[in-house]
């Protein structure tokens, strides 16, 4: 048996990716076979697919999706057929069907939609551990949450807001400042001038923490925006690889600190991804954290979709459907 698949066979621009039949997967022990009802597009599939991070092509994007268990492979506990789950942790999701490790899908509670489920796990755990553990910005302090509209930062605004962090945010739109400030911004920026800006709005102190995920564009005025002893989080280069700087800037700006992590280190047990889903999905059915699903692209699509994607064309979770 087939399925339908997107397959880069080589890298290059979002035009290598192509849809074709590829052999059905198998749940091996310890994993189990997931039927996707949807598939989270994300950024890092775009350097895979350009070729920026490395990957064995033919290659067939995607670590996040949603859907129903089709089969479990032996070892398994705590999951059954049937079972509807969500996963930032599989292989291969742009595709009909995907596998994952077992310890890495969660099960969705009922009352979320599938659309939502699919859209939550990458970036409603990054915004998560930015929020709680890769830096720790206590009620009343002011951070700094760069692309304010994207999938991450209308989730981390939300978040911080509603622990009483002051958060200001920067956009490229005037649509984007509408939904930044819909969750919970309270000064929205624009990318030009913006640390001179923080530095208005903080009566010269500068932030406590600078949440970077545009990388090179952004990283000098995220460092020029903090305060003594302030930390810059960088999670991300949609603008592109931050270039090596002078540590010595750490120094003269302030004590600063400087810290590039990645989910997978913070995802380092079940009690962990426990915590930060459970978190997540209750927020969600509480209505305290809204979700934006900001465009639906069909699988067979996925270059548009990453296109869309890397033109900052979106806001909020772009995703596929089969």
């Amino acid at each position: 048996m087939s399925i339908r698949a997107i397959v880069a066979v080589e890298p290059g621009g979002p035009e290598v990716l192509k849809l074709a039949e590829v052999p059905d997967p198998v749940a091996g022990p310890g994993e189990i076979l997931v039927e996707a009802a949807a598939t989270g597009v994300n950024f890092i599939e775009t350097y895979q697919r350009s070729g920026l991070y490395p990957v064995s092509f033919p290659f067939t994007p995607g670590a996040e999706g949603a859907g129903r268990v089709l089969a479990v492979g032996d070892g398994v506990a705590g999951h059954a057929v049937g079972d509807f789950v969500a996963t930032a942790e599989a292989r291969a999701t742009y595709a009909e069907r995907f596998v994952v490790a077992a310890e890495g899908a969660v099960r969705v509670p009922d009352g979320i939609a599938p659309e939502i489920a699919a859209a939550i796990p990458l970036q409603g755990l990054t915004a998560h551990y930015l929020a709680n553990s890769a830096a720790h910005p206590e009620p009343g302090e002011t951070v700094l949450v760069h692309a304010g509209a994207g999938g991450v930062g209308l989730l981390l605004t939300q978040l911080l807001a509603a622990r009483g962090v002051r958060v200001i945010t920067t956009v490229s739109s005037e649509s984007k400042r509408e939904l930044s400030l819909a969750a919970g911004a309270a000064t929205v920026l624009d990318y030009p001038g913006f640390p001179e800006r923080v530095r208005e709005l903080t009566d010269g102190e500068g932030v406590a923490v600078a949440y970077d995920g545009v990388g090179r564009a952004t990283f000098d005025g995220s460092l020029d925006s903090l305060r003594v002893r302030g930390e810059l989080v960088l999670f991300g280069g949609a603008s592109g690889p931050v270039p090596p700087f002078d540590l010595q800037r750490l120094n003269s700006g302030g004590s600063l600190s400087v810290t590039r992590p990645t989910l997978t280190h913070f995802l380092r047990d079940a009690e962990e991804r426990a915590w930060r889903y459970g978190e997540l999905f209750a927020a969600i059915e509480a209505g305290t954290l809204d979700v934006r699903v900001g465009a639906t692209f069909p699988l067979a699509e996925a270059a548009a979709a990453q296109t869309a994607l890397e033109g900052r064309a979106t806001t909020g979770k772009v995703l596929l459907t089969p």
